[in-house]
């Protein structure tokens, strides 16, 4: 048996990268059926369907702005009516502006909080409506940067430090309605591109992890997949970190 046979799981975000990799393991470990969510990106999101579709779950593009609450329950609704009751959320929509403290405006705080965080607080809210019955498992794709401030990403490390924390605020009050809440950190994550993009920080994480490769997105997608899945029943409010040992580093 896949580990996640007959569920019904929507991820935010899943029009590339990291959240490509999270629908597709789903389908591979059994999904029933996967919602592939994208604000604008619908091109990529309609390919990530497909993969998820040729990996045997069925697929949907919905699209949604996560920065608007209501677009956050109406997201949720329609999945839940779509794939005949949603069992598991990933919220992994995000994004990662380098904007130093001594410049940054107040609406370019909200932009990273609104997209990072309140997203997250509001899909949740909505989807331990429509799993109070069932339960079901929720997933924050939160970062390392939750737990290590990196210059230019002050208003990235705070949104991501506080989805770890709602997380485990989440477990403790959905927890008796049978809803588990997690958080998974990833490390450096390649991409296209990134080496040529990025040369000194993609050796310099070579150079520092114990396992010697950047992460790749199915690396997340497998540890949101243990989450979701019966392996999990008995873990809630805990932070996952998907790294490669860097933050097995000592800092002195």
């Amino acid at each position: 048996m896949r580990l996640l046979e007959g569920q019904v799981a929507l991820v935010t975000g899943a029009g590339g990268g990291i959240g490509r990799g999270i629908a597709v393991r789903f389908a591979e470990q059994g999904a029933a059926a996967v919602v592939v969510h994208c604000r604008t990106a619908v091109t990529a999101a309609e390919e990530v369907a497909a993969r998820v579709r040729e990996s045997g779950a069925r697929a949907v593009v919905l699209q949604a702005d996560l920065t608007d609450e209501n677009d956050c329950r109406e997201l949720v609704r329609e999945a839940d009516a779509w794939g005949g009751g949603l069992t598991a959320l990933v919220n992994n929509a995000g994004v990662q502006p380098v904007r130093e403290l001594l410049g940054m405006t107040a609406a370019e705080w909200r932009e990273v909080v609104d997209t990072n965080l309140t997203s997250a607080f509001a899909c949740t809210q909505a989807a331990a409506e429509v799993m109070e019955h069932g339960g079901g498992s929720v997933t924050h794709i939160a970062s390392i940067e939750a737990h290590g401030p990196a210059t230019g990403h002050a208003h990235y490390c705070a949104s991501k430090a506080a989805l770890v924390m709602h997380a485990r605020s989440a477990a403790l009050e959905y927890g008796p309605r049978g809803i588990r809440v997690n958080s998974v950190s990833p490390g450096l994550i390649d991409r296209e591109g990134l080496a040529s993009d990025w040369p000194q920080g993609v050796e310099r994480w070579h150079a520092k992890a114990p396992l010697g490769r950047l992460g790749r997105p199915e690396d997340v997608g497998d540890a949101c997949v243990f989450l979701a899945s019966p392996l999990a029943s008995w873990i809630t409010g805990q932070d996952l970190v998907v790294d490669g040992g860097v933050s097995a580093r000592p800092t002195w």
